[in-house]
Order: structure tokens, then sequence, then C-alpha cells
């Protein structure tokens, strides 16, 4: 999914990347445990997930709890929501974050920095 994200994963990432979202720094496709997130804010513990047709919502609500229960918040949106109310999807997301206090133990380097420049292109 990190070569082939949707159109709705795109254009939330060119809100989220470099900071640009009141200077959180989120990741994309960042692994936590067995799952993989489709943008992480490690400061925060803040998991932002965007759900296509193919997610089914038994298993987005155990995946949520268990990573609840390590220490983690995770706020979803659907490609609809994210391809049609942008403007809402980030307001939420700040929000959201903006209630999550400073996770210290985060503040460690990326293990997988990805090479300067590099990353999804405005099209």
């Amino acid at each position: 999914m990190r070569r082939n994200p949707s159109e709705a994963e795109k254009r939330l990432w060119r809100a989220l990347s470099n900071s640009q979202l009141r200077g959180l720094k989120f990741r994309r496709q960042h692994v936590i445990g067995r799952y993989i997130a489709d943008f992480f804010c490690p400061a925060i513990g803040l998991i932002v997930e965007v759900d296509g047709d193919t997610h089914r919502r038994e298993r987005d609500i155990c995946r949520d709890r268990t990573m609840t229960d390590a220490g983690f918040t995770t706020v979803r949106f659907t490609n609809a929501e994210a391809m049609g109310n942008m403007e809402g999807v980030l307001l939420r997301i700040v929000e959201v974050a903006a209630a999550l206090p400073p996770r210290r133990a985060w503040r460690l380097p990326h293990p997988n920095p990805s090479p300067e420049g590099e990353g999804l292109k405005a099209h």
C-alpha cells in the first residue's frame, strides 16, 4: 500500500507531511506491532486511518482496542470524508491531537528514514 496509496491517502498525506498541520510530524505506513498505521504521529501517539471499501468494521474495532491498550489513540475517516471534506478531517485531527499529551519516549529518530526529497509528489 505504501507504493500505491489510495487517492484519499495521497491527499491526506499532502496535508500531513512536512509537519504542515500545527507542526505535528507524521509518518506514513508506520509499523506498530503487527499492524501498519496509515499515518502515525509518534510525539503524541496518534494513529490516523483512512478506510476504503475493503475495511471490515469488526477487525477495525479489535485493532483499535489493541492500539488503545498499547497507549495509542486512533482516529478513522472514510475515503469519502478525506476526498470530500478535507478541511473537516484536518480539523478533527487537530482536535484529537490537542487533547493528547506529549510522549517523551517517542522522541527517537525514525528507524528507517527515507532519503531526502523522497515521498509522494503533488500531481
